[in-house]
């Protein structure tokens, strides 16, 4: 009796692999169903306007409104627009408008991805740890905030919209853990090294809301600012004021400009983000310690859930080592602090 040799597979007897079969059967399908790529074009004109809106944020003119800043305000919430767009392009089954969704995702990336990763060197060598916050004017307990700021160890804390009847209970509050400080109008600067030649700072709005010192290190001295630019309101009727914001960033800008020291620190409160263009005069001369060796977006304001990093610590001729935002108090801003190698 002739002996019949036949081989089968151990799946459907067809000889055909499993991955060929698959990828058969998906090309089957794409083919039989091309309303995957006509469906969700409107979906994918809204991702090829989100890849727009992010990427040429620089060109929405400051005009009306100031409509520019705002958006460079929050501009790093515009990334929650693709997961959203993504649910609706796989509800919609949408080809066409998923591969839309690739171009706002690479453009965010490329503008915040740098943010995303830890870029802090916690356990690194530095000679310098300072620390900002705005503690509010209407702080209820001045003391309590001052007693949580006073073990943040940073060797010099700044502070912002200090009322000046609350201002004697954060100098005793603070007293025994900085034995130096200066008071210029509603800011002020604490430090453990000794202070040199504080003085006001002026930022063109008719009352002192900056200075400026030298804080003297064991490795040299360093000229320390300390600034509360204005208040921004969105406004219905008039979109984003920040005229006088903008007037005092220029001014604050131009008093770094000229300053001759090679090491300077900027603390404050600036009531704008890094990427805010009217804040180029400032930020166009100095490094944020967030972006450079932060952990995250490191927002800052408000305390209850941080939508900003409206809190700014800047550098020029030291190097970043940390960047980190300290825990909650009383005020309304988080407080933030970095560590530098001089």
């Amino acid at each position: 009796m002739a002996r019949v040799d036949m081989t089968e597979t151990e799946h459907d007897g067809t000889g055909t692999e499993p991955g060929a079969s698959r990828f058969r059967a998906l090309r089957d399908r794409l083919r039989s169903d091309r309303g995957i790529w006509r469906r969700g074009i409107l979906l994918a004109l809204c991702a090829m306007a989100l890849t727009l809106l992010m990427g040429f944020h620089s060109d929405i003119p400051n005009r009306v409104g100031n409509l520019g800043s705002l958006t460079e305000t929050f501009l790093p919430w515009l990334g929650l627009f693709v997961p959203l767009l993504l649910v609706l392009a796989l509800i919609r089954r949408s080809a066409t408008a998923l591969v839309a969704l690739t171009l706002p995702a690479v453009v965010w990336l490329n503008i915040f991805g740098g943010l995303v990763a830890d870029k802090s060197a916690p356990g690194a060598p530095g000679d310098l740890t300072v620390a900002t916050h705005n503690v509010n004017a209407d702080n209820p307990d001045p003391d309590a905030t001052a007693r949580r700021l006073a073990v943040s160890d940073a060797d010099v804390l700044a502070l912002e919209e200090l009322k000046s009847d609350a201002v004697p209970a954060y100098e005793k509050a603070l007293a025994s853990v900085y034995p130096y400080h200066s008071v210029q109008g509603t800011v002020g600067l604490w430090s453990k090294l000794p202070l040199r030649a504080a003085r006001p700072v002026d930022i063109r709005m008719g009352w002192t809301r900056a200075m400026r010192a030298t804080v003297v290190t064991p490795r040299g001295d360093v000229a320390v600012y300390v600034a509360h630019l204005p208040s921004v309101r969105v406004k219905l009727n008039a979109g984003f004021t920040a005229n006088q914001r903008d007037k005092s960033a220029n001014a604050l800008g131009e008093a770094i400009s000229h300053d001759p020291t090679e090491r300077i620190v900027l603390l404050g409160d600036l009531n704008g983000t890094m990427n805010d263009r009217s804040l180029k005069a400032v930020t166009s001369q100095l490094r944020s310690t967030q972006g450079a060796a932060g952990d995250g977006f490191g927002f800052s304001w408000p305390a209850s859930f941080p939508l900003a990093r409206i809190d700014q610590i800047m550098v020029k001729g030291v190097e970043p080592v940390s960047s980190w935002a300290l825990p909650e108090t009383l005020s309304d801003h988080l407080p933030i602090a970095a560590r530098v190698r001089l």
